[in-house]
Protein backbone atom coordinates (compact mmCIF):
# COMPACT_ATOMS: atom_id res chain seq x y z
CA UNK A 1 0.00 0.00 0.00
CA UNK A 2 1.46 3.34 -1.10
CA UNK A 3 0.60 6.36 1.02
CA UNK A 4 0.47 9.52 -1.08
CA UNK A 5 1.56 12.57 0.90
CA UNK A 6 0.96 16.04 -0.39
CA UNK A 7 4.15 17.29 1.27
CA UNK A 8 6.19 14.51 -0.36
CA UNK A 9 4.71 15.23 -3.79
CA UNK A 10 5.42 18.94 -3.48
CA UNK A 11 8.97 18.18 -2.34
CA UNK A 12 9.47 15.97 -5.40
CA UNK A 13 8.16 18.74 -7.64
CA UNK A 14 10.58 21.28 -6.11
CA UNK A 15 13.50 18.83 -6.49
CA UNK A 16 12.50 18.18 -10.10
CA UNK A 17 12.44 21.93 -10.81
CA UNK A 18 15.89 22.40 -9.30
CA UNK A 19 17.34 19.45 -11.24
CA UNK A 20 15.72 20.69 -14.44
CA UNK A 21 17.24 24.14 -13.94
CA UNK A 22 20.67 22.59 -13.34
CA UNK A 23 20.31 20.47 -16.49
CA UNK A 24 19.25 23.50 -18.54
CA UNK A 25 22.27 25.44 -17.26
CA UNK A 26 24.65 22.55 -17.94
CA UNK A 27 23.30 22.04 -21.48
CA UNK A 28 22.79 25.74 -22.24
CA UNK A 29 25.16 25.61 -25.21
CA UNK A 30 22.80 23.18 -26.97
CA UNK A 31 19.37 23.87 -25.50
CA UNK A 32 19.44 27.70 -25.56
CA UNK A 33 19.97 27.97 -29.36
CA UNK A 34 17.30 25.31 -29.87
CA UNK A 35 14.82 27.25 -27.70
CA UNK A 36 15.59 30.46 -29.61
CA UNK A 37 15.13 28.57 -32.90
CA UNK A 38 11.74 27.25 -31.74
CA UNK A 39 10.74 30.79 -30.79
CA UNK A 40 11.82 32.09 -34.20
CA UNK A 41 9.99 29.25 -35.94
CA UNK A 42 6.76 30.14 -34.13
CA UNK A 43 7.32 33.81 -35.02
CA UNK A 44 7.97 33.06 -38.70
CA UNK A 45 5.06 30.62 -38.86
CA UNK A 46 2.70 33.20 -37.36
CA UNK A 47 4.03 35.83 -39.77
CA UNK A 48 3.40 33.43 -42.68
CA UNK A 49 -0.18 32.77 -41.56
CA UNK A 50 -0.81 36.51 -41.29
CA UNK A 51 0.60 37.05 -44.79
CA UNK A 52 -1.62 34.30 -46.19
CA UNK A 53 -4.60 35.92 -44.49
CA UNK A 54 -3.85 39.57 -45.34
CA UNK A 55 -2.47 39.11 -48.88
CA UNK A 56 -5.11 37.32 -50.99
CA UNK A 57 -3.00 37.07 -54.17
CA UNK A 58 -0.12 35.33 -52.33
CA UNK A 59 -0.21 31.54 -52.85
CA UNK A 60 -0.40 29.44 -49.70
CA UNK A 61 2.85 27.62 -50.49
CA UNK A 62 4.71 30.93 -50.89
CA UNK A 63 3.66 32.45 -47.55
CA UNK A 64 6.38 30.70 -45.52
CA UNK A 65 9.32 31.49 -47.90
CA UNK A 66 8.21 35.13 -48.15
CA UNK A 67 7.94 35.42 -44.35
CA UNK A 68 11.37 33.84 -43.94
CA UNK A 69 12.93 36.17 -46.51
CA UNK A 70 11.37 39.29 -45.01
CA UNK A 71 12.51 38.29 -41.51
CA UNK A 72 16.09 37.78 -42.74
CA UNK A 73 15.97 41.14 -44.57
CA UNK A 74 14.77 43.01 -41.48
CA UNK A 75 17.47 41.37 -39.35
CA UNK A 76 20.18 42.28 -41.87
CA UNK A 77 19.02 45.89 -42.14
CA UNK A 78 18.98 46.16 -38.34
CA UNK A 79 22.58 44.96 -38.05
CA UNK A 80 23.74 47.33 -40.82
CA UNK A 81 21.94 50.32 -39.29
CA UNK A 82 23.42 49.69 -35.84
CA UNK A 83 26.94 49.29 -37.25
CA UNK A 84 26.72 52.44 -39.39
CA UNK A 85 25.37 54.66 -36.63
CA UNK A 86 27.86 53.27 -34.10
CA UNK A 87 30.69 54.48 -36.36
CA UNK A 88 29.02 57.88 -36.70
CA UNK A 89 28.67 58.11 -32.91
CA UNK A 90 32.40 57.36 -32.51
CA UNK A 91 33.32 60.10 -34.97
CA UNK A 92 31.07 62.62 -33.25
CA UNK A 93 32.55 61.65 -29.87
CA UNK A 94 36.04 62.40 -31.24
CA UNK A 95 34.93 65.81 -32.55
CA UNK A 96 33.30 66.69 -29.23
CA UNK A 97 36.44 65.96 -27.19
CA UNK A 98 37.24 69.65 -26.36
CA UNK A 99 33.72 70.32 -25.14
CA UNK A 100 33.72 67.12 -23.10
CA UNK A 101 37.01 68.16 -21.53
CA UNK A 102 35.40 71.45 -20.50
CA UNK A 103 32.47 69.59 -18.98
CA UNK A 104 34.81 67.29 -17.07
CA UNK A 105 36.73 70.31 -15.81
CA UNK A 106 33.51 71.88 -14.59
CA UNK A 107 32.51 68.73 -12.71
CA UNK A 108 36.03 68.44 -11.27
CA UNK A 109 35.79 72.02 -10.03
CA UNK A 110 32.71 71.13 -8.02
CA UNK A 111 34.79 68.50 -6.18
CA UNK A 112 37.80 70.87 -5.86
CA UNK A 113 40.12 68.77 -8.03
CA UNK A 114 43.26 70.70 -8.95
CA UNK A 115 44.11 68.87 -12.20
CA UNK A 116 40.98 67.50 -13.89
CA UNK A 117 41.50 64.57 -16.28
CA UNK A 118 40.82 64.89 -19.99
CA UNK A 119 38.64 62.60 -22.06
CA UNK A 120 41.76 61.15 -23.69
CA UNK A 121 43.27 60.34 -20.27
CA UNK A 122 40.05 58.65 -19.17
CA UNK A 123 39.99 56.54 -22.33
CA UNK A 124 43.65 55.62 -21.85
CA UNK A 125 43.00 54.63 -18.24
CA UNK A 126 40.16 52.40 -19.38
CA UNK A 127 42.63 50.81 -21.86
CA UNK A 128 40.06 49.64 -24.40
CA UNK A 129 42.70 47.54 -26.21
CA UNK A 130 42.59 44.93 -23.47
CA UNK A 131 38.89 44.42 -24.19
CA UNK A 132 39.43 43.69 -27.86
CA UNK A 133 40.25 40.05 -27.17
CA UNK A 134 37.15 39.58 -25.06
CA UNK A 135 35.09 41.44 -27.66
CA UNK A 136 36.45 39.26 -30.46
CA UNK A 137 35.65 36.15 -28.42
CA UNK A 138 32.14 37.41 -27.74
CA UNK A 139 31.59 38.14 -31.43
CA UNK A 140 32.90 34.70 -32.35
CA UNK A 141 30.56 33.09 -29.81
CA UNK A 142 27.64 35.17 -31.09
CA UNK A 143 28.42 34.20 -34.70
CA UNK A 144 28.64 30.52 -33.81
CA UNK A 145 25.43 30.71 -31.80
CA UNK A 146 23.65 32.52 -34.62
CA UNK A 147 24.80 29.83 -37.04
CA UNK A 148 23.44 27.13 -34.72
CA UNK A 149 20.13 28.97 -34.47
CA UNK A 150 19.82 29.32 -38.24
CA UNK A 151 20.60 25.62 -38.73
CA UNK A 152 18.02 24.69 -36.11
CA UNK A 153 15.41 26.94 -37.71
CA UNK A 154 16.02 25.40 -41.12
CA UNK A 155 15.66 21.84 -39.86
CA UNK A 156 12.62 22.70 -37.74
CA UNK A 157 10.87 24.31 -40.69
CA UNK A 158 11.74 21.29 -42.84
CA UNK A 159 10.38 18.84 -40.27
CA UNK A 160 7.15 20.70 -39.44
CA UNK A 161 5.27 18.73 -42.12
CA UNK A 162 5.54 15.54 -40.03
CA UNK A 163 4.27 17.06 -36.78
CA UNK A 164 0.68 15.98 -37.44
CA UNK A 165 1.66 12.35 -38.07
CA UNK A 166 3.83 12.31 -34.95
CA UNK A 167 0.97 13.69 -32.85
CA UNK A 168 -1.37 11.03 -34.23
CA UNK A 169 1.16 8.30 -33.39
CA UNK A 170 1.81 9.67 -29.89
CA UNK A 171 -1.89 10.06 -29.05
CA UNK A 172 -3.93 7.31 -30.74
CA UNK A 173 -6.97 8.23 -28.66
CA UNK A 174 -8.96 11.00 -30.33
CA UNK A 175 -9.82 12.85 -27.10
CA UNK A 176 -6.23 12.80 -25.85
CA UNK A 177 -5.00 14.02 -29.24
CA UNK A 178 -7.51 16.89 -29.18
CA UNK A 179 -6.40 17.82 -25.68
CA UNK A 180 -2.70 17.78 -26.67
CA UNK A 181 -3.51 19.87 -29.75
CA UNK A 182 -5.39 22.37 -27.59
CA UNK A 183 -2.41 22.66 -25.23
CA UNK A 184 -0.05 23.21 -28.19
CA UNK A 185 -2.42 25.85 -29.59
CA UNK A 186 -2.44 27.65 -26.24
CA UNK A 187 1.38 27.65 -26.17
CA UNK A 188 1.59 28.95 -29.73
CA UNK A 189 -1.08 31.59 -29.12
CA UNK A 190 0.67 32.65 -25.92
CA UNK A 191 3.98 33.18 -27.74
CA UNK A 192 2.25 35.08 -30.54
CA UNK A 193 0.36 37.26 -28.08
CA UNK A 194 3.64 37.98 -26.28
CA UNK A 195 5.18 39.09 -29.58
CA UNK A 196 2.14 41.25 -30.29
CA UNK A 197 2.25 42.90 -26.85
CA UNK A 198 5.98 43.60 -27.05
CA UNK A 199 5.57 44.97 -30.58
CA UNK A 200 2.71 47.31 -29.60
CA UNK A 201 4.37 48.60 -26.43
CA UNK A 202 7.78 48.88 -28.12
CA UNK A 203 6.25 50.83 -31.01
CA UNK A 204 4.47 53.14 -28.54
CA UNK A 205 7.69 53.78 -26.61
CA UNK A 206 9.64 54.32 -29.83
CA UNK A 207 7.03 56.76 -31.21
CA UNK A 208 6.87 58.85 -28.03
CA UNK A 209 10.67 58.82 -27.78
CA UNK A 210 11.00 59.95 -31.39
CA UNK A 211 8.62 62.86 -30.75
CA UNK A 212 10.70 63.93 -27.75
CA UNK A 213 14.05 63.54 -29.55
CA UNK A 214 12.76 65.35 -32.65
CA UNK A 215 11.52 68.21 -30.47
CA UNK A 216 15.03 68.52 -29.00
CA UNK A 217 16.64 68.29 -32.50
CA UNK A 218 18.67 65.21 -31.59
CA UNK A 219 20.70 63.84 -34.47
CA UNK A 220 19.70 60.39 -35.80
CA UNK A 221 16.40 60.51 -33.93
CA UNK A 222 14.88 57.93 -36.28
CA UNK A 223 17.76 55.53 -35.65
CA UNK A 224 17.51 55.91 -31.88
CA UNK A 225 13.75 55.35 -32.03
CA UNK A 226 14.31 52.20 -34.08
CA UNK A 227 16.98 50.99 -31.62
CA UNK A 228 14.60 51.63 -28.71
CA UNK A 229 11.94 49.59 -30.51
CA UNK A 230 14.36 46.66 -30.94
CA UNK A 231 15.75 46.57 -27.39
CA UNK A 232 12.26 46.80 -25.88
CA UNK A 233 11.83 43.11 -26.76
CA UNK A 234 14.14 42.39 -23.81
CA UNK A 235 12.16 42.93 -20.57
CA UNK A 236 13.55 45.45 -18.06
CA UNK A 237 17.09 45.44 -19.49
CA UNK A 238 15.90 46.82 -22.82
CA UNK A 239 14.20 49.69 -21.03
CA UNK A 240 17.40 50.57 -19.19
CA UNK A 241 19.34 50.67 -22.46
CA UNK A 242 16.62 52.72 -24.17
CA UNK A 243 16.57 55.28 -21.37
CA UNK A 244 20.33 55.86 -21.13
CA UNK A 245 21.98 55.64 -24.58
CA UNK A 246 20.08 58.49 -26.31
CA UNK A 247 20.72 60.76 -23.32
CA UNK A 248 24.45 60.04 -23.51
CA UNK A 249 24.38 60.82 -27.23
CA UNK A 250 22.59 64.10 -26.46
CA UNK A 251 25.29 64.91 -23.91
CA UNK A 252 27.87 64.61 -26.70
CA UNK A 253 25.85 66.58 -29.26
CA UNK A 254 24.50 69.59 -27.34
CA UNK A 255 26.70 72.31 -25.87
CA UNK A 256 24.52 72.98 -22.80
CA UNK A 257 23.74 69.99 -20.66
CA UNK A 258 20.05 70.71 -20.12
CA UNK A 259 18.75 69.06 -23.40
CA UNK A 260 20.41 65.80 -22.34
CA UNK A 261 18.83 66.10 -18.89
CA UNK A 262 15.40 66.83 -20.40
CA UNK A 263 15.77 63.85 -22.74
CA UNK A 264 16.84 61.56 -19.91
CA UNK A 265 13.92 62.58 -17.68
CA UNK A 266 11.45 62.38 -20.58
CA UNK A 267 12.60 58.90 -21.62
CA UNK A 268 12.41 57.67 -18.04
CA UNK A 269 8.87 59.03 -17.77
CA UNK A 270 7.82 57.32 -21.02
CA UNK A 271 9.39 54.03 -19.98
CA UNK A 272 7.79 54.22 -16.55
CA UNK A 273 4.28 54.90 -17.84
CA UNK A 274 4.36 52.31 -20.62
CA UNK A 275 6.50 49.72 -18.83
CA UNK A 276 4.89 49.97 -15.40
CA UNK A 277 1.26 50.71 -16.28
CA UNK A 278 0.41 49.68 -19.85
CA UNK A 279 2.65 46.63 -20.30
CA UNK A 280 1.81 44.79 -17.03
CA UNK A 281 -1.90 45.35 -17.63
CA UNK A 282 -1.66 43.92 -21.15
CA UNK A 283 0.43 40.97 -19.97
CA UNK A 284 -1.98 40.15 -17.18
CA UNK A 285 -5.04 40.43 -19.42
CA UNK A 286 -3.62 38.61 -22.48
CA UNK A 287 -0.91 36.30 -21.11
CA UNK A 288 -2.40 35.57 -17.66
CA UNK A 289 0.95 36.05 -15.92
CA UNK A 290 1.68 37.94 -12.73
CA UNK A 291 3.83 41.08 -13.27
CA UNK A 292 6.14 40.07 -10.40
CA UNK A 293 6.70 36.72 -12.11
CA UNK A 294 7.90 38.57 -15.22
CA UNK A 295 10.71 40.14 -13.21
CA UNK A 296 11.57 36.88 -11.43
CA UNK A 297 11.57 34.93 -14.69
CA UNK A 298 13.92 37.53 -16.21
CA UNK A 299 16.40 36.94 -13.38
CA UNK A 300 15.99 33.14 -13.49
CA UNK A 301 16.33 32.62 -17.24
CA UNK A 302 19.03 35.30 -17.47
CA UNK A 303 21.11 33.46 -14.88
CA UNK A 304 20.70 30.18 -16.80
CA UNK A 305 20.98 31.23 -20.46
CA UNK A 306 22.29 34.80 -20.40
CA UNK A 307 20.97 37.25 -22.99
CA UNK A 308 19.00 34.51 -24.78
CA UNK A 309 17.27 33.66 -21.51
CA UNK A 310 16.39 37.31 -20.93
CA UNK A 311 14.90 37.56 -24.41
CA UNK A 312 12.87 34.36 -23.98
CA UNK A 313 12.04 34.72 -20.28
CA UNK A 314 8.39 35.72 -20.63
CA UNK A 315 7.36 33.25 -23.40
CA UNK A 316 9.18 30.41 -21.58
CA UNK A 317 7.29 31.27 -18.39
CA UNK A 318 3.98 31.36 -20.26
CA UNK A 319 4.76 27.92 -21.72
CA UNK A 320 5.65 26.66 -18.26
CA UNK A 321 2.37 27.88 -16.79
CA UNK A 322 0.35 26.16 -19.51
CA UNK A 323 2.25 22.86 -19.18
CA UNK A 324 2.29 22.82 -15.38
CA UNK A 325 -1.47 23.43 -15.29
CA UNK A 326 -2.10 20.09 -17.05
CA UNK A 327 -0.84 17.92 -14.16
CA UNK A 328 -2.45 17.76 -10.69
CA UNK A 329 0.93 17.56 -8.94
CA UNK A 330 2.26 20.77 -10.50
CA UNK A 331 -0.97 22.74 -10.90
CA UNK A 332 -0.31 24.70 -7.72
CA UNK A 333 2.85 26.16 -9.30
CA UNK A 334 0.85 27.28 -12.35
CA UNK A 335 -1.72 28.92 -10.05
CA UNK A 336 1.01 30.88 -8.24
CA UNK A 337 2.61 32.00 -11.50
CA UNK A 338 -0.65 32.98 -13.22
CA UNK A 339 -2.09 36.46 -13.09
CA UNK A 340 -5.62 35.63 -11.93
CA UNK A 341 -5.16 32.26 -10.22
CA UNK A 342 -6.86 30.39 -13.08
CA UNK A 343 -4.10 29.00 -15.33
CA UNK A 344 -6.66 27.19 -17.53
CA UNK A 345 -8.41 30.45 -18.40
CA UNK A 346 -7.40 31.59 -21.87
CA UNK A 347 -9.06 34.36 -23.90
CA UNK A 348 -8.34 32.59 -27.21
CA UNK A 349 -8.88 28.91 -26.61
CA UNK A 350 -9.77 26.96 -23.51
CA UNK A 351 -8.64 23.32 -23.57
CA UNK A 352 -11.02 20.64 -22.40
CA UNK A 353 -10.75 19.80 -18.77
CA UNK A 354 -10.41 16.36 -17.28
CA UNK A 355 -13.59 15.15 -18.97
CA UNK A 356 -11.75 13.53 -21.88
CA UNK A 357 -13.74 10.35 -21.89
CA UNK A 358 -17.47 9.96 -22.30
CA UNK A 359 -19.37 9.66 -19.00
CA UNK A 360 -20.11 6.17 -17.85
CA UNK A 361 -23.77 5.12 -18.21
CA UNK A 362 -25.66 4.81 -14.98
CA UNK A 363 -26.13 1.26 -13.78
CA UNK A 364 -29.63 -0.16 -13.26
CA UNK A 365 -28.95 -0.52 -9.55
CA UNK A 366 -28.30 3.19 -9.32
CA UNK A 367 -31.64 3.97 -11.00
CA UNK A 368 -33.44 1.62 -8.62
CA UNK A 369 -31.77 3.24 -5.64
CA UNK A 370 -32.78 6.70 -6.87
CA UNK A 371 -36.37 5.48 -7.42
CA UNK A 372 -36.62 4.12 -3.91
Amino acid sequence: MIIRSGVAQNALVVIAVILSGAALYWMRGIVAPLALALFMMVMIDGFARELAKRVPFLPEWAALPVALGLSALVFGLTVCAVAANAAAFGAQLFDAAPRLNAMIAGVAGLFHLQVPPTIQQLINQLNPIRYFGALAGALQTFGGGAMYVLIYVGFLLASRAGFAKKAAALYPDKHEREHATAVFDRIRNGVERYLWIQTVTGALIALLSWVLMAALNLNSAVFWAFLIFVVCYIPVVGGLIAGVLPALFALVQFVPWWPAAVLFVGLQLILFVVGSVVLPRMQQDSLNIDPVVVLLSLAFWGAIWGIIGMFLSTPLTVMGIIILAQFPGTRWIAILLSGNGEPDLDPVITPPRRALAAPEPASPDRHEAQAT
